[in-house]
């Protein structure tokens, strides 16, 4: 996503892929999204702001966290992974939730 190369993106979505945002309370960033051209056109409009991805486990599957240029941590994302393929992702965009949890530090 970050080289944007969203072919390759979409080869690993399952067709019928399930993405579930919780932003909380900042208006727009809720959402249920289904399908890889779906997901693919979301991760397209995030691929404009420059986070970084640490790869980390989230209950105990793969997932990341992302942050702002500046450090601030801006979401969790956990994967379901099935057949090859992301059948799921939930992100945790919610900035009241992501402060409570205990998270990795990142060097910037």
């Amino acid at each position: 996503m970050q080289n944007g190369d969203f072919e390759a993106l979409v080869a690993v979505l399952d067709p019928d892929i399930v993405l579930r945002a919780d932003g909380g309370a900042a208006k727009g960033m809720s959402r249920l999204v289904r399908g890889a051209e779906a997901v693919m056109a979301q991760a397209a409009s995030f691929s404009k702001v420059a986070l970084s991805n640490q790869v980390v486990l989230v209950n105990g599957s793969i997932g990341l966290l992302t942050r702002l240029p500046d450090g601030r941590l801006f979401s969790v994302i956990g994967f379901t992974i099935a057949g090859g393929k992301v059948v799921e992702m939930d992100i945790l965009a919610d900035p009241d939730r992501l402060s409570r949890l205990d998270l990795p530090a990142t060097t910037i």
